[in-house]
């Protein structure tokens, strides 16, 4: 399954490569939503491609996130404050003597210092590095799709709740970030051949178990070690990774857009390191057949998702 991936973040480019237009409004609502709740988690790319706003309504995403990253600096701020005194605390016990828990309340302190140090550098660095377009389950992205005759994207949660399941979805079923191709005419029938999309991806990371990298059994006494692998292709390009997606309503009209990532079995390249799925690349002469299903007519998704890029991926230990 592909827990995590670097995305394209920045919706520009979408528009520049693909001719997209952006559902603007959707953006509106997710960043209004976040600084309301404060749960949406959204990679700092994404945020990063309203620096420089055009619009009205750009202007106000911008001010949207302004507004967050202002609260989040005051939380961690709040919290920087009362690891510093939990420090000075345990350390003035520890002038007049050892104990177990000073000690214990020393180290915690001093994490968290680092920790919360390292969330505010985050929050006001201004240049991009790779992490920043990376997302988890739970993570928002951009997602391609098919709206009223063109291409549009729209920001969608990686982890897929369908129209009609219960607001505890998420947790029965934490796997929905991906959908097995041999399941989409099962558990994902009401979005396959309806609502597809792509996210542009150009690396991916599995977890997997370090002996089966190493090519190797498991030691009589060895315990099993997982590890994280990040795959890029080669010759290095950008993958238009094949989606299914879903908008779900709740109650007092709340609204999701979500997203699954399709997999399939593995070339044998990520299957000798231990690893039993893979992402689906399709190619871009495929783009709006993908994005525009006939449901009467699945054979004709499979035919796209079997005529795929198929380039070698490289791995190695992510740090």
């Amino acid at each position: 399954m592909c827990y995590s991936a670097q995305i394209w973040a920045d919706y520009r480019k979408f528009a520049k490569v693909f001719g997209a237009t952006i559902s603007i409004q959707d953006f509106v609502r997710l960043y209004w939503e976040r600084g309301n709740a404060g749960k949406a988690r959204i990679p700092k790319a994404m945020d990063a491609a309203f620096a420089e706003p055009l619009t009205d309504l750009q202007h106000e995403i911008k001010g949207l996130i302004d507004e967050f990253n202002r609260a989040q600096t005051g939380r961690y701020e709040q919290e920087l404050f009362k690891q510093r005194k939990r420090l000075f605390d345990a350390e003035r016990i520890l002038l007049d003597k050892t104990t177990k828990k000073a000690l214990e309340e020393k180290r915690i302190a001093t994490d968290k210092i680092e920790w919360t140090r390292g969330k505010l550098a985050d929050l006001h660095r201004s240049a991009l590095v790779a992490d920043d377009s990376r997302i988890f389950p739970g993570h928002y992205a951009p997602v391609m799709v098919w709206e009223n005759g063109q291409r549009v994207i729209k920001p969608m949660r990686y982890q897929c709740r369908p129209e009609g399941k219960p607001a505890n979805f998420d947790q029965r079923f934490p796997g929905t970030y991906n959908a097995r191709r041999d399941n989409l005419e099962g558990f994902w029938k009401e979005q396959f051949g309806h609502t597809h999309g792509i996210v542009v991806v150009n690396a991916f990371y599995e977890n997997v178990s370090r002996h089966a990298v190493e090519h190797r059994e498991l030691g009589p006494d060895e315990k099993e070690e997982n590890v994280v692998l990040e795959f890029r292709p080669e010759p290095e390009q950008d993958m238009l990774v094949a989606c299914v997606w879903s908008k779900w309503k709740g109650s007092h009209g709340a609204e999701l857009l979500s997203f699954a990532a399709i997999t399939d079995e593995p070339p044998a390249e990520i299957a000798a390191v231990g690893h039993d799925r893979c992402i689906i690349p399709i190619k871009r002469r495929n783009i709006d057949a993908w994005l525009n299903p006939d449901p009467s007519n699945l054979s004709a998704m499979y035919a796209i998702l079997d005529d795929r890029e198929r380039p070698y991926f490289e791995h190695r230990l992510a740090a």
